[in-house]
């Protein structure tokens, strides 16, 4: 992981659990700040991890999570659209509650490993998050905002994917105890 060890980010990459919960204990206050939530394309990764077909609608949330009005992470959920109609149709009405209210609320619901990986800083997902980054905070991204960690929930057999990339400084809050637990936990 090299970069992302020097940053002190492991920590962050591996945690489970509630990322919102763990940022939450950062600081006084805590927001979610939804970027858009609609019906778009999956992009080839999503697809591969959810085990989808190339067509099909799919429910895109993209937010950034805030501790004390500072932007510490960006985050992009997509689930195929059949699944919003039945396990997973509590995501259209989420607003600005943190995504993990509805993902460790409820024992059913199972949390793939995570998967630390390095965005590429042309693709289509880092190019996504410059843009709203910058309409949402009027200041450009980090320029090493460049590590993400990726995993899928399941419930009743369908499929969530969600990927969370860091600011590096977020490597200077300590993000609590590394549990490992066989789901998810609040």
């Amino acid at each position: 992981m090299g970069i992302a060890d020097r940053w002190g980010l492991r920590a962050w990459l591996r945690a489970p659990g509630s990322l919102s919960k763990r940022l939450a204990a950062t600081g006084l206050r805590f927001e979610v700040q939804v970027l858009r939530q609609t019906t778009a394309p999956l992009r080839p990764q999503e697809r591969a991890a959810l085990g989808l077909p190339r067509r099909g609608l799919t429910l895109v949330r993209e937010v950034i999570l805030r501790v004390d009005g500072r932007p510490l992470v960006w985050a992009r959920s997509a689930v195929h659209g059949h699944a919003v109609a039945g396990p997973w149709k509590a995501l259209k009405g989420l607003g600005s509650r943190p995504l993990g209210h509805l993902l460790y609320d409820d024992p059913r619901i199972h949390r793939s490993e995570l998967q630390p990986r390095r965005v590429t800083r042309h693709g289509a997902t880092h190019r996504q998050m410059q843009r709203q980054w910058l309409a949402a905070t009027d200041t450009e991204a980090p320029a090493l905002m460049q590590w993400s960690r990726n995993s899928v929930f399941t419930r009743h057999g369908q499929q969530l994917r969600v990927m969370e990339m860091f600011v590096p400084d977020v490597a200077l809050r300590d993000p609590g105890p590394l549990r490992r637990k066989s789901r998810p936990r609040r």
